[in-house]
């Protein structure tokens, strides 16, 4: 049978790079799965918008559709602004199946892309180098445990001086005030390690509080382990659809 067509949800920005940095996402894996329609979408400031990218596969002929939010906790956005546009769209389009695949986190590959890019960014003697785990944060109490579970995992398991949260808005600590901390604390090298997606307001207020950092890693981008985890999920969705629609048959 014919996979179903994956749309690759992300939330979109006034930065050029954010749109550019998920097409990248969705190259890498379409080069993983060839034969698996790939395609993009988003919920605000880019083109085209999930309505639109879902009513191009239903006038295509398509039946059924993975839509993939390009998330990396259940936050707001997860929790109501796709569960809501997704509502939308398949009252206007009653002959295509919508299923949602889950947000990206939490998942081991997500702290190896984020260890990809501290390598590449230069780092490499772990016990002396702390690390600000950055995300854009929230003001859900779900999400900001996910970061925070994060962070103590990675430090227990990963070799680091330390690794502590932080947040570009909604809550403290803020990513300098981190940097301030550890200093004081004595690390001898700290690193940002921003925990997002892509370009865009909040890597950028990121980018701005980390200037006392040794080193400011990348986003995860497209990143290999990011292009398997979308893959990872979405065949968790559809082996799950295949489950319930087994169940619905007996």
């Amino acid at each position: 049978m014919t996979p179903p067509p994956l749309i690759l949800l992300a939330h979109g920005s006034r930065d050029p790079r954010h749109a550019a940095t998920v097409q990248a996402l969705r190259a890498g894996v379409a080069g993983r799965r060839p034969g698996l329609r790939a395609e993009v979408a988003f919920l605000d400031f880019n083109a085209p918008r999930v309505s639109a990218a879902l009513g191009a596969l239903a006038a295509s002929g398509e039946r059924e559709a993975v839509v993939l939010p390009l998330l990396l906790t259940r936050a707001f956005h997860a929790k109501t602004d796709v569960p809501a546009v997704l509502r939308a769209a398949a009252a206007r389009l009653p002959r295509l199946t919508i299923r949602t695949a889950g947000v990206l986190g939490p998942s081991p590959l997500l702290r190896a892309a984020l260890e990809r890019r501290l390598t590449e960014a230069g780092v490499h003697d772990r016990a002396s180098t702390a690390v600000v785990l950055a995300a854009a944060g929230s003001s859900d109490p779900e999400a900001t445990a996910e970061v925070e579970r994060l962070a103590r995992e990675w430090q227990r398991t990963g070799g680091w001086w330390a690794v502590r949260p932080a947040y570009a808005s909604a809550r403290g600590p803020h990513p300098a005030e981190a940097v301030t901390a550890l200093r004081t604390a004595g690390a001898p090298r700290v690193a940002v390690a921003p925990f997002a997606l892509a370009p865009g307001r909040l890597p950028a207020r990121i980018a701005a509080g980390s200037a006392e950092a040794d080193t400011v890693a990348d986003v995860l981008g497209a990143a290999p382990e990011l292009a398997e985890l979308v893959l990872r999920r979405y065949d968790e969705a559809v082996v799950a659809a295949g489950r319930r629609g087994v169940a619905l048959a007996g």
